[in-house]
């Protein structure tokens, strides 16, 4: 199961969170979006955990937990959407 995990400090690494996650099971990735151009965190990443039933009990255990200062979102993540293609402004 692919886990959303937002609202999550700037300042964690990857293996902060699979750490965090590490207690419930098996963590097969765990990886923070960043920004393309300055490479910041956007303060918010993706679990993924093959066990679906310890996926469950971490997104019901994680959500809402202080997590380094910050109360963190987590829930499963939705498919991601196609998007139109982006037209320059320019």
């Amino acid at each position: 199961m692919n886990i959303y995990v937002g609202n999550l400090p700037y300042t964690i690494s990857e293996d902060d969170l699979r750490d965090a996650f590490s207690e419930f099971g098996e963590v097969a990735s765990a990886n923070i979006i960043t920004d393309k151009f300055s490479g910041r965190s956007k303060g918010f990443g993706f679990v993924e955990m093959p066990d679906d039933d310890a996926a469950r009990e971490a997104i019901e255990s994680m959500h809402n937990k202080d997590f380094k200062g910050r109360s963190i979102m987590v829930n499963e993540a939705k498919p991601r959407e196609e998007r139109a293609p982006r037209r320059d402004r320019y």
